[in-house]
C-alpha cells in the first residue's frame, strides 16, 4: 500500500452564529484513509472568518502530525486575502516548530468562489510540501 505524504482536502464546513460569531470545520485525510478533524471558533468580521478557517486547518493538520508520532506544531501568524491580478488571492503565513528548529512557512490559493475555502487550501499550499521531509525522512 501506498503511504500518501500529502494531505488531502476532504471537506469543510463554515458557519456565521447568530450571536455574530462564526464557526469553521476542516475535515483532512492523510495516509491510509485516516480522518482528521480541526475546528475553530472567532468573530464574525471578515478578517477573523478566514483566520477561524485557516485556525481550524491549523488543528487538524496537528493531529494528523502527531498521529505520526511527530511532537512538530504549527502556528499561525497570519492570513489575508488580497485582490491581485483581477482576482482574490488568499496568502498564509505559518511558523512550524520541529525539534527546537523554528521555520517560517508562506501559502497561497487563488479564491475563486470562496474566500473561506481558499484559507483552508493556503494552509496546505504551506505546508504540504514539508510534511514528508518532517515525517518519513527522518
Amino acid at each position: 500500500m501506498v503511504t500518501r505524504e500529502r494531505l488531502k482536502f476532504l471537506d469543510f464546513d463554515f458557519q456565521r452564529l447568530p450571536n455574530g460569531r462564526c464557526r469553521s470545520k476542516v475535515v483532512l485525510e492523510w495516509r491510509n484513509g485516516e480522518v482528521f478533524v480541526g475546528e475553530a471558533e472567532g468573530l464574525g468580521s471578515e478578517a477573523a472568518e478566514l483566520r477561524s478557517t485557516a485556525q481550524a486547518t491549523v488543528a487538524a493538520l496537528e493531529q494528523a502530525v502527531k498521529s505520526a508520532q511527530r511532537e512538530t506544531t504549527f502556528e499561525l501568524l497570519g492570513v489575508k486575502a488580497v485582490r491581485a491580478f483581477d482576482a482574490t488571492v488568499v496568502i498564509v503565513s505559518l511558523s512550524c516548530h520541529d525539534e527546537g528548529k523554528a521555520t517560517r512557512l508562506v501559502g497561497s490559493c487563488l479564491a475563486v468562489d470562496e474566500v473561506n475555502r481558499g484559507a483552508v487550501l493556503a494552509v496546505l499550499n504551506a505546508t504540504n510540501r514539508m510534511l514528508g521531509n518532517i515525517v518519513f525522512m527522518r
